[in-house]
């Protein structure tokens, strides 16, 4: 069954960011997880805690759990922290 990370996202350093972006993409590929929507939120109801949302789709909670604890991953988490404050989820 396919699972879904969605990741809520607020920048707090731009060039951090890019760095993260670009690294924590190249951690998907093995794990065949892949974006399939980003983008800022547009907020219908609630409170918005979050500026920009993040969905990747991968073939398996199973494939899920092993890209966000693989080594590759866990690797640039301190890169993540200084670029963004998030939270991330898991469907499926």
């Amino acid at each position: 069954m396919t699972a879904l990370i969605i990741v809520d996202v607020t920048p707090i350093d731009k060039e951090n960011l890019a760095r993260y972006s670009a690294l924590a993409a190249e951690t998907l590929i093995n794990y065949q997880g892949e974006f399939i929507a980003k983008g800022p939120i547009e907020n219908l109801h609630g409170e918005k805690n979050f500026d920009i949302k993040l969905v990747i789709q991968f073939p398996s909670k199973e494939k899920a759990l092993s890209w966000y604890n693989s080594e590759a991953y866990q690797n640039i988490i301190p890169i993540r922290e200084k670029a963004i404050h998030s939270q991330f989820h898991l469907i499926g």
